[in-house]
């Protein structure tokens, strides 16, 4: 049984600032997602933020009033200033949905969460592929932090309702959530000091011909594409350890069952770090993947996930099965069951 959360505990103290790395986070370069309307004859008169929340039903209206008041409204394209100005019928109103460390600016939707652990701090979940950890452009609703605002009282009071890491939209696996501020700037640390061990599995293009080998090789923006990462001088430190259990097929046209390491968390680590040898993720188009062995999302399972316990120190160590899709690819590729972790 999972051990219910303590209620009224005091969540008031917050920090000065978001204790989270963005890099573990989400892509914090990518643009603002930008939302026009024209006003409608019903709404002509309505305040400002009351027709904002119509045409960006994700955010609070506290949220909507920020970004009101930072400049990020704009009617017939020039600024809006006060929250409550009434609109007028016809008129253009634009909104910039900037993203925001503050839990607050997103709404509670109820979700099923797939617990491996959970106590009064921390909270360890199997994440499915397809749910998108943080709400950013595209995909402002149906998050895990939606689902964490609902599912204990806590999580409004926190930086990313308690998101100290994330896991991209596609990728499966075990991830932790703290739930106390204590928890969280404790986790936090202990990612940046390199305390928490993560390790996923991976299904890439070609052949791989060394047993073990890393990539150490810094890790920034795409120059070309800002919607990617890319290995570029300037970038910041990543390290990747990685080890082949199998291969199926030879050269290019073979693919490989790997088990990585994580020694950073770098947005697209993984994904960039292999790609960078030659070796794209299956089915993952962003870097050069293609479809193969049923899999239509890129083939990464985070698998195992190895830390101390935020507040008692206790060691802890989760293990996560991968799904259905990512299992039967996994066998095809004749990699075991249950590969070990090189020590």
């Amino acid at each position: 049984m999972v051990p219910v959360g303590r209620e009224g505990a005091d969540y008031r103290e917050r920090p000065a600032h978001d204790p989270v790395d963005p890099d573990e986070i989400d892509d914090a370069d990518a643009p603002p997602e930008t939302r026009a309307a024209a006003v409608a004859a019903a709404r002509h008169g309505e305040r400002l933020d009351k027709l904002l929340v119509a045409l960006a039903p994700e955010c609070s209206r506290n949220h909507l009033q920020h970004l009101i008041a930072a400049g990020h409204v704009r009617i017939d394209g020039g600024p809006a200033a006060t929250a409550s100005r009434r609109v007028r019928a016809g008129q253009r109103v634009e909104v910039d949905l900037v993203p925001t460390a503050e839990s607050q600016a997103y709404r509670a939707q109820s979700m099923a969460l797939e617990r491996l652990y959970e106590d009064d701090d921390l909270l360890v979940l199997a994440k499915p592929a397809g749910l998108v950890v943080h709400p950013a452009p595209g995909n402002w609703s149906g998050t895990l932090l939606n689902g964490l605002l609902a599912h204990h009282a806590g999580a409004a009071a926190l930086p990313r309702a308690g998101i100290v890491h994330r896991l991209d939209k596609d990728t499966s696996g075990v991830m932790m959530v703290g739930k106390t501020l204590a928890a969280v700037t404790a986790l936090v640390r202990d990612i940046a000091a390199r305390r928490v061990h993560r390790r996923y599995l991976a299904l890439a293009h070609g052949a791989v011909a060394e047993e073990r080998f890393s990539v150490e090789a810094p890790i920034g923006r795409d120059p070309g594409m800002r919607l990617r990462m890319a290995v570029v001088a300037g970038g910041k430190p990543a390290r990747t350890d990685v080890e082949r259990l199998a291969v199926s097929g030879s050269g290019k046209s073979g693919i490989s069952a790997l088990s990585c390491t994580l020694h950073s968390g770098r947005t697209h680590q993984i994904r960039v770090h292999l790609a960078s040898r030659g070796h794209p993720l299956v089915a993952d188009a962003t870097y050069g993947g293609r479809p193969a062995l049923g899999l239509e999302r890129q083939a990464l399972h985070a698998t195992e996930l190895r830390l101390e316990h935020p507040i008692t120190r206790l060691a802890l160590e989760f293990a996560c099965a991968p799904p259905a899709d990512f299992a039967a690819a996994w066998a095809a590729v004749g990699a075991p069951a249950h590969p070990r972790r090189a020590e």
